[in-house]
């Protein structure tokens, strides 16, 4: 059975059928539980800036922490967490803030199994909000997760679509290696169908979302929907596209993105992130070093300028890729 969830209700339901089946999960953040506040609807609890974790308070109390203003803090507890046994979901509320708390993830989560010789379990799981589209100006607005993608020892998960999200989240709480989970702010409040069970997506494995010919289009995150409007608006043009959804930014499935190039022999990805050192580069990289015989045209990439993430509305819908702009990017490889 299926009913319609927002993202945002499924990750909720995802940390419940988490906690509810394993007493070791617990959940730890900045206002994950509220701290006695009250909202707008005078709840007691806020459940975190999104408001995700509200009502696990009630159903698990003494799982849900609310932490002191210190990322440095309970990122560095929750990694301790992990390694005494527990199952520590963390909430670095905006991974704009990742630069605060970043030694605990580099240097200890991602490393300690390795310095260990693989007997240390570190079953981390880091929620955290990612991208721009709510006008939370540039220090809370930016797609930083190929931080975490580039950290040898780090998984990153990245949904689209809220089924997406309760099964890759339940995966990611299991797993027994550190995994940072993005959540993009504009996919929090979109619908879909969303199993009532519980089900876990395997981490690195990308999803073909529609089948298509011409031009393979890969996107992730907030992304996929952009690529999908774009998609249709080529069919209207008489241009088959297929899209890619990564889901997993590490491990990432480069089979699945080999696979769809072969097929289409031209590839576009589409990346919210600034330009430089990013996953549309290293998805290009990726199609030139394997993928170089498939090729018919260049790569493209369509992702956001080199700047900081404005402030205004107008200016932020023309920072993100739109399906305008892919479009523009396989018009060119005619």
């Amino acid at each position: 059975m299926a009913r319609t969830l927002s993202t945002a209700a499924a990750i909720n339901e995802a940390l419940r059928i988490a906690m509810r089946s394993d007493p070791d999960v617990i959940l730890l953040g900045e206002d994950v539980a509220g701290g006695g506040t009250r909202d707008q609807e005078g709840t007691d609890e806020i459940g975190g800036i999104i408001g995700v974790t509200r009502g696990l308070v009630k159903e698990f109390p003494g799982r849900v922490l609310d932490t002191p203003i210190s990322e440095m803090g309970l990122l560095g507890t929750a990694v301790g967490a992990a390694l005494t046994g527990l199952r520590p979901v963390a909430e670095l509320m905006f991974i704009d803030f990742i630069g605060v708390c970043l030694d605990p993830l580099l240097n200890q989560a991602a490393k300690l199994r390795y310095m260990f010789g693989g007997k240390a379990r570190v079953p981390l799981t880091v929620r955290t909000l990612t991208g721009a589209g709510m006008q939370a100006a540039a220090q809370h607005s930016q797609s930083l997760y190929w931080i975490p993608a580039g950290i040898p020892g780090l998984k990153t998960v990245i949904p689209s679509n809220a089924a997406d999200a309760k099964g890759l989240l339940l995966a990611s709480i299991r797993d027994d290696s550190p995994v940072v989970f993005c959540e993009p702010k504009r996919i929090l409040f979109d619908q879909a169908e969303v199993p009532e069970h519980d089900y876990e997506i395997p981490l690195g494995k990308a999803a073909v979302v529609r089948q298509g010919s011409d031009v393979s289009l890969v996107a992730f995150g907030a992304t996929v929907k952009t690529a999908l409007m774009a998609a249709e608006q080529l069919a209207a043009e008489g241009v088959s596209a297929e899209v890619l959804d990564l889901r997993s930014l590490q491990p990432l499935d480069e089979e699945a993105i080999l696979a769809t190039l072969e097929k289409t022999g031209k590839l576009v990805v589409v990346d919210e992130a600034t330009p430089r050192c990013g996953i549309a580069s290293d998805v290009a990289a990726l199609c030139v070093d394997r993928g170089f015989d498939f090729l018919n045209a260049p790569v493209k990439k369509v992702t956001a300028p080199h700047t900081p993430v404005p402030f205004s509305g107008v200016l932020e819908q023309a920072y993100m890729p739109s399906p305008e702009r892919v479009l523009a990017a396989v018009r060119e490889m005619s």
